[in-house]
């Protein structure tokens, strides 16, 4: 099976929480169907990326990055590689490299999905990353590294997320928790 199948498996699957979800979710699989390529960052103007906010071993805080070129507090996550055999596999993998946590533990059906304009990728603007978002926990007392990506890296508490944080990520972090807590 390739990502693209994957992709397209796992978004077809996928039951969302609201109106808003499922028309994210119908135009993420119409952008697979018109594109061999939508799991590339070559695929422009858009493409699929695949994100995951991880949370502490207790599910009381997240772990955010201070993205180097988006100058703002995010999720881990980012472009799909030709290694990624699965979505979850490529939030896997980022969150892994972009939190220095080899040991989290990934719930493999997506929480949320966020479509967003990305304001440096690719030659076409603008340009827009579908981004399907999954979560996972670290274990108790991991210690994260910054990468390279980050300017820094820090623990939140799911209720007190920086002042300038976009509502989606607060979305992402509310169905994190709900899904943690087993509601559906």
């Amino acid at each position: 099976m390739t990502l693209h199948d994957d992709a397209r498996e796992v978004l077809t699957a996928w039951s969302s929480s609201g109106g808003a979800q499922k028309i994210l979710r119908r135009t993420y699989l119409e952008h697979l169907d018109s594109h061999a390529d939508a799991m590339w960052r070559d695929c422009h103007p858009d493409h699929l990326t695949a994100s995951v906010l991880i949370f502490s071993s207790d599910h009381t805080q997240v772990l955010l990055t201070l993205h180097k070129v988006m100058r703002r507090w995010l999720q881990t996550g980012g472009h799909c590689e030709s290694d990624d055999r699965a979505l979850a596999e490529a939030a896997l993998r980022e969150g892994r490299e972009e939190s220095g946590i080899h040991r989290l533990s990934i719930d493999p059906t997506p929480v949320w999905l966020s479509y967003h304009e990305v304001p440096a990728c690719g030659p076409i603007r603008p340009s827009h990353h579908l981004d399907v978002q999954f979560i996972a926990v670290a274990p108790k007392g991991a210690k994260h590294v910054i990468s390279d990506e980050s300017d820094d890296l820090r623990w939140f508490e799911v209720d007190e997320l920086p002042a300038d944080t976009d509502n989606s990520l607060r979305e992402l972090t509310l169905a994190g928790v709900k899904r943690l807590q087993g509601i559906p």
